[in-house]
C-alpha cells in the first residue's frame, strides 16, 4: 500500500499554494481557474480531504447523527430513507444509530456522537433525559424529535397531529355504525401512544360510547397479535378495532384471519402510519397517513435552522394527514361501496 497522499503534494501539481487546496476543499473562497487546477491534480493523485481534519479546523462536521429505537416498524425505514435523502440533499453526511429505547443504550449512542463532532441529532421515537438533553445544550449541538414529542424536554418535536388523526380514525369506525370498538393502542409510554389513545377516548366519549376495551400493544407485533387473540375469543366480541400503529394492524389481521374471522365482515380493523405494506391487496388495510414528507421537511428546516443558529426557541409542530379508507374496515353508512 502506497503512502498516504497529502496536501501538499496536490498543491505541488496544481501550481498553488497548501492553502489554496485548503479553500477549495472546505468551501471557502478560491477563483473557479485554482479549484479547477486543485481538483484536476486530486483527481490525478487520488487524493481525498481529511473531513474529520477539517471539521476540528472549522467547527463544523457536516455530519447529523440519526438515532432510531427499533427499524421492525415499516414506517421507520422509509422515514429514515427520506431524512437521509435531504440531509445529503443539503450537503451532509449521515451517521445512523439504532438503540434500545433505555436510559444507558440511548446515553452511550448520544455520547459517540458527540465525540464524532456531529452537528446536529434527529432522534426517531427515542426519549431524551434531561441529561442527554444538557449535554447536549452544553455541546452547542441541537436535537429535533421525530415522530415523538416529549414535553418539558425543551427539544423541539415533529409529529403527526396524533389526538385528531386517532379522533378521526375512531370517528370513522363510529360513522360505520361499530358499537363495540376496541383500541390496541402503542405503548403507554410514549406520548405518541398516549395521544393516539386520547383522540380514541375523546371520539367515544363523544358519541356517548363505552370503549369495549383498551389495551396497550406495546408497539409489537406478537403483543398485539396475542391480544387480538384474547379479544375476540370471548363470548362477546368487538366489531371493530383502532389499532395504534399499522406495525401492530398487520400482525392483528393476520391473527384474526388464523381464528378463522373475516375481514371487515366480523370485525373492522384501522391502523395508524399508511406504510407502503398497507396499501397492498394482502392487508388492503385502513389506516391514518402520517405525512412523512411534510414531516421530513419541518424536521430538516427546523434542525438546520437551530445548527445556522437562526432558531432559538424549542417548538412542537403537529402536522395533520387523512384517513385512508381501504377494504379493512366497513364503509361509511350511506357512502357508496
Amino acid at each position: 500500500m502506497g503512502a498516504k497522499i497529502t496536501s501538499l503534494e496536490v498543491a505541488k501539481l496544481a501550481g498553488v499554494s497548501q492553502s489554496a487546496v485548503s479553500r477549495v476543499f472546505s468551501g471557502a473562497s478560491a477563483s473557479p481557474a485554482t479549484a479547477k487546477k486543485v481538483k484536476k491534480a486530486a483527481k490525478q493523485l487520488g487524493y481525498r480531504p481529511n473531513v474529520l481534519a477539517r471539521a476540528m479546523i472549522t467547527g463544523k462536521s457536516r455530519i447529523i447523527g440519526l438515532i432510531v429505537a427499533y427499524l421492525d416498524n415499516q414506517f421507520y425505514p422509509e422515514a429514515l430513507e427520506r431524512l437521509s435523502n435531504a440531509l445529503q440533499a443539503q450537503g451532509y453526511h449521515i451517521l445512523i444509530f439504532t438503540v434500545p429505547n433505555s436510559a444507558d443504550g440511548i446515553e452511550n449512542v448520544v455520547q459517540d456522537l458527540l465525540d464524532y463532532q456531529v452537528d446536529g441529532i434527529i432522534a426517531a421515537s427515542v426519549s431524551m433525559s434531561s441529561g442527554l438533553t444538557d449535554l447536549c445544550v452544553k455541546a452547542g449541538i441541537p436535537v429535533v424529535l421525530f415522530n415523538r414529542g416529549q414535553p418539558g424536554s425543551g427539544l423541539s418535536a415533529v409529529t403527526s397531529a396524533n389526538i385528531k388523526g386517532a379522533t378521526l380514525a375512531t370517528q370513522a369506525l363510529i360513522d360505520a355504525g361499530h358499537k363495540r370498538i376496541a383500541h390496541i393502542a402503542g405503548w403507554e409510554g410514549s406520548l405518541t401512544g398516549r395521544d393516539r389513545r386520547q383522540g380514541f377516548e375523546d371520539a367515544m366519549a363523544h358519541a356517548h360510547l363505552t370503549p369495549f376495551a383498551i389495551i396497550d400493544g406495546m408497539y409489537k407485533r406478537d403483543v398485539a397479535a396475542a391480544t387480538a387473540r384474547q379479544l375476540m375469543t370471548g363470548e362477546t366480541r368487538p366489531d371493530a378495532i383502532f389499532v395504534g400503529n399499522d406495525h401492530m394492524a398487520f400482525a392483528v389481521m393476520d391473527e384474526i384471519r388464523r381464528m378463522g374471522f373475516s375481514i371487515p365482515d366480523d370485525v373492522s380493523i384501522i391502523g395508524y402510519d399508511d406504510v407502503p405494506l398497507a396499501s397492498w391487496p394482502a392487508y388492503d388495510l385502513t389506516t391514518m397517513r402520517q405525512p412523512v414528507n411534510r414531516m421530513v421537511e419541518a424536521t430538516i428546516e427546523t434542525l438546520l435552522s437551530s445548527i445556522n443558529g437562526q432558531e432559538t426557541y424549542a417548538q412542537t409542530i403537529e402536522i395533520e394527514g387523512p384517513l385512508v379508507q381501504r377494504g379493512s374496515s366497513r364503509p361509511l353508512k350511506g357512502s357508496p361501496l
